[in-house]
């Protein structure tokens, strides 16, 4: 019989909101809209003062502008937000066996076989006091057997408390909720179901295995799961030594700035498709020339969390501008994405229009389904097309 698993779902209550408002006393309680000031912007994230007004992330600024007026408007500062979340990690790193950080806010923590020595609730229930204490900043927590459940239990506590869900109660638990709760399920799954007439979680669970793979294929397998509180997923131990490189060794060597950029321009467009497409974000970016003399020199600059390519781009080229001091001969250039965290799809929403957004998740789109710089700009069309390694992470 395999063990009984303890496993924690943490999640910063509000982050962006809760950070502005650890520097500025006059936000709190007040109705916050971080994101894109201008009306073509899109909310980053909002405050639940705002949230009563139907207002929630991801929203055009101009509609939750309309359906909020009273709120506060803030740009945000993504740097600031990225320090707090290193110093949260570390708190946790610190306290715990094993954690999988699943976003900038979100975290994962496996317990199991502590309980017979020092009970995992109460350990939770200890960190979450030491992260509150020493940051300043309201947490949630749900603890469970699997992580859908304990990620579920954490919304049910929201805003800044604590829920458990003991072992073999996790049915009971989910039946009443609504289908969105489940993580999985999205806006177009949910009107599938609603249509079905299915809109709790409980018509889930009495609802054959083989209904719901016909109506969504394999999906309908993991959603009949999920929904009977079956999750089999392990805690994924997080390392910010995770990253992904790509080099290009010219068959001549060049001191063509302008193609040395445009190699450079066309790499960074691929590694940052492969970030989105495997839902992740880098801090860390790295650039290396070896000059024809085999002398190799790299840089390295840390950045807030992004996996957009106007945002990487500008600072490869400032990097390899940099470097790029010798005005020697180039042999080799290669750029790496280093201190990387799984989290959802992701870019820079303070500065990003609608359109924007919607550009990058229609490029994704094309280049995934028919190859690697089907779409990509103007100065990177003929630069030599890398193929990716997933096994190492690196391109060649």
């Amino acid at each position: 019989m395999s063990q009984q698993r303890s496993i924690v779902h943490m999640d910063l209550d509000s982050f962006f909101v809760s950070v502005e408002r650890l520097f500025d006393d006059k936000l709190k309680g007040k109705p916050i809209l971080i994101g894109g000031t201008g009306d073509r912007g899109v909310v980053a994230s909002c405050s639940y003062e705002s949230r009563v007004f139907g207002v929630h992330s991801a929203m055009p600024m101009r509609i939750a502008r309309q359906l909020c007026p009273e709120a506060i408007i803030i740009k945000g500062d993504f740097e600031r937000y990225s320090k707090k979340s290193h110093e949260i990690t570390e708190i946790i790193r610190e306290q715990v066996p094993l954690f999988e950080k699943s976003s900038i806010d979100e975290f994962y923590i496996d317990y199991t076989g502590m309980d017979r020595f020092f009970g995992c609730f109460k350990m939770a229930h200890e960190l979450r006091q030491k992260i509150l204490h020493e940051s300043g900043l309201p947490i949630s927590l749900g603890l469970s057997e699997n992580k859908t459940v304990s990620k579920i239990a954490t919304g049910e506590a929201k805003p800044n408390n604590e829920k458990e869900i003991p072992y073999g109660t996790e049915k009971p638990f989910l039946a009443p909720l609504p289908v969105k709760k489940i993580p999985m399920i999205g806006e177009k799954t949910a009107h599938t179901l609603h249509g079905m007439g299915v809109k709790k979680i409980h018509t889930l669970q009495i609802m054959p295995e083989e209904l719901l793979e016909s109506a969504f294929g394999k999906n309908g397998r993991i959603l009949w799961n999920k929904a009977n509180g079956i999750d089999r997923s392990p805690v994924v131990p997080y390392t910010e030594a995770k990253s992904i490189s790509t080099e290009t060794t010219f068959s001549q060597d060049t001191i063509d700035v302008p193609k040395l950029e445009a190699t450079l321009v066309a790499m960074a467009e691929q590694l940052a498709t492969k970030l989105r497409q495997k839902k992740q974000l880098t801090c860390c970016v790295s650039v290396k020339i070896r000059y024809s003399d085999f002398d190799t020199h790299t840089m390295q600059q840390r950045i807030p969390y992004t996996a957009a390519d106007h945002t990487l781009i500008p600072i490869i080229k400032e990097l390899f501008r940099k470097l790029y001091n010798r005005r020697l001969l180039i042999r080799l250039i290669g750029i790496r994405f280093s201190a990387l965290v799984n989290g959802h799809y992701q870019i820079n929403l303070f500065e990003d229009t609608q359109e924007s957004v919607r550009l990058y998740q229609a490029l994704d789109r094309i280049n995934i389904k028919y190859g690697d710089k089907t779409v990509c700009r103007a100065i990177g069309i003929n630069a030599k097309r890398h193929n990716f390694n997933p096994f190492n992470g690196l391109s060649t």
